[in-house]
């Protein structure tokens, strides 16, 4: 991912593909361990009306010119959108601290939006280092150019830095862009002190200490993130009794991570393979759970979601989110994220998906994000689906074209055919199945519904938890002593939902760490939702992943190893 030697100075495409530096030609050895980058924005040999030292992006990108001067300007699309530059650049041996001046000038933002620049340090392998660089923000319109200056310490275990100028996911701004000079500095010389040696030890002492006391016989251990034989992925899982064991070796793993959306209401996803990295590498978490949306696999996005390509920019980011979990030894469950009950045109989507990661080790497919409105054996065998006659809790969600298209009636191929579907394709991935309920109630599943699997490596089946939820034993626990369970979606925020009656909802104070309990106590599959500062129950307070202190901060220790203790009753 880096650049190894230097000069000259070259910096990588990111997987996002969105901008990055390419050669930055003005470069200069101040000293051995010192470089000055100076990235010219003046010149255009090739003629393509863009300056030599960047790549153009894809949209929102234009270079300008005022009064001979020419810079780049970041446009804001569409409203919620984005677009940023991303330059990273290897860091010579022995620098200590990095100091950035540049010019900018910002214009058109609403009030309560900014502009930003993202700075991270990486590691050798690319991956960034914790703790994060603050990132600045700019919430004001600037009375045309500013000046501007940043100093870093150098992480000792640092290789490269990155630097991104960004607008993300507001209503307007425009962000230009000039001058801008990064300085490596050296780290000072150490200081070397004379000590004098030690007086000789006095003689030592047996001291007798208790033995450290064993672990509570229900604490499960956290399965540790190893790749697989290829050295590119975690070893592929089937199913085992009610657990999850690799193919070969039958070694237990426990998978809990979190839900990363965006991509099931933007095409372009919101900070997808950001926010991936930061899940696995800073939280620890071991699975990843992308809900997707078939309309925009196959390009039939609406308003500005609407595509060009037949969906292929969609599909290669999806593509990059796998290829991205897998090479840090973590699992994707590939959720088609729709309602209510499959419909024959979800059948073509798994065929496609279904056929594109056939066999992959890291993924598993959850095939139908939330069923409800149905009976057991037209969930399970297929059926007519009559028209809704009143709104479901999934509508506080949907666009009013995907609320009339979920009213209506359809003949609905169900639950078993969809994995026949998949089985089709040669896939033997793992499938998650939810039931009833919004993909809570999994009673069916233990009175003579649950599916069969004839060529596969097996169900697991998946129920979502939130504070409204009750009749635990019932609903999911009963299940999950024969089967594998993935809580799905699972979490409580501090504001109630609004499509729930507020007497209906327990307060997060005590759910939060009676699920987790639960969780642990049963050695549930899960994965929180949600990894995203705007999606609620929130486990992000805001952009620099700083975890919300109700759910985020809890399910953050859980994924580190925190133990909670048993709920003291049962919901």
């Amino acid at each position: 991912m880096l650049s190894a030697i230097l000069p000259p100075l070259r910096a990588c495409v990111l997987s996002l593909g969105i901008l990055c530096a390419a050669t930055l030609p003005n470069v200069a050895q101040a000293s051995p361990t010192s470089l000055v980058i100076n990235s010219s924005m003046e010149t255009d040999a090739n003629g393509d009306d863009w300056p030599d030292s960047w790549v153009r992006p894809s949209e929102g990108g234009s270079w300008e010119s005022d009064d001979g001067n020419r810079f780049i300007r970041l446009t804001l699309p569409r409203p919620g959108s984005f677009t940023m530059l991303y330059t990273e650049v290897a860091l010579p041996p022995g620098t200590g601290s990095i100091e950035f001046t540049w010019r900018q000038r910002i214009s058109q933002l609403t009030p309560g939006d900014n502009a930003r620049i993202v700075m991270e340090f990486l590691d050798a392998q690319g991956e960034t280092l914790a703790p994060g660089v603050r990132t600045p923000f700019f919430n004001r319109n600037s009375d045309g150019w500013e000046n501007k200056t940043a100093r870093l310490s150098v992480p000792p275990n640092a290789r490269a830095f990155t630097f991104t100028p960004s607008l993300l996911r507001i209503k307007s701004g425009v962000f230009d862009l000039d001058d801008l000079v990064i300085t490596a500095l050296p780290a000072p010389e150490p200081v070397v002190t004379v000590t004098p040696a030690p007086a000789a030890p006095p003689p030592p002492q047996v001291v007798r200490q208790a033995a450290p006391a064993a672990p509570p016989p229900s604490a499960p251990a956290i399965t540790p993130l190893t790749l697989g034989p290829d050295g590119k992925s975690p070893p592929m899982l089937r199913v085992q009794g009610n657990r999850l064991v690799t193919v070969h070796g039958e070694h237990e793993v426990w998978l809990q991570g979190v839900n990363v959306p965006s991509l099931e209401w933007s095409v372009k996803g919101e900070s997808v393979l950001k926010s991936i990295t930061t899940a696995i590498d800073e939280w620890k978490a071991n699975v990843i759970r992308l809900p997707v949306k078939a309309e925009h696999w196959f390009g039939k996005g609406v308003k500005w979601n609407t595509q060009k390509d037949g969906g292929q920019a969609y599909r290669d980011l999806i593509d990059q989110a796998v290829a991205l979990t897998a090479s840090k030894g973590a699992y994707l469950v590939l959720d088609l994220h729709h309602y209510r009950a499959p419909r024959p045109e979800h059948l073509t989507f798994w065929t496609e998906a279904a056929t594109r990661y056939k066999n992959h080790p890291a993924v598993l497919f959850d095939l139908l994000n939330e069923p409800h409105g149905t009976k057991w054996d037209v969930w399970r065998d297929g059926g007519f689906l009559e028209e809704k006659k009143k709104a479901g809790d999934e509508d506080a969600f949907l666009t009013p074209e995907e609320k009339l298209h979920n009213k209506r009636g359809y003949q609905s191929p169900g639950m078993q055919k969809m994995l026949d579907t998949v089985r089709a394709t040669g896939a033997k991935n793992i499938v998650v199945i939810g039931g009833l309920d919004y993909a809570y109630d999994l009673t069916g599943i233990v009175s003579g519904y649950a599916l069969t699997d004839r060529s596969g490596h097996g169900i697991m089946y998946a129920s979502h938890v939130y504070p409204w939820k009750k009749g635990w034993q019932k609903k999911f626990l009963d299940a999950a002593a024969k089967h594998p369970i993935l809580l799905g979606e699972v979490g409580g925020d501090a504001n109630k939902m609004k499509f729930i009656k507020a007497e209906h909802q327990e307060n997060v104070e005590t759910w939060v760490p009676a699920m987790l309990g639960l969780i642990q106590q049963h050695k549930l599959n899960w994965t929180g939702w949600c990894f995203h500062p705007k999606a609620s129950p929130r486990m992000l307070a805001d952009w620099d992943y700083t975890p919300t202190s109700f759910w985020g901060q809890p399910a953050k220790d859980a994924l580190a190893g925190k133990r909670f203790p048993p709920p003291d009753r049962l919901r």
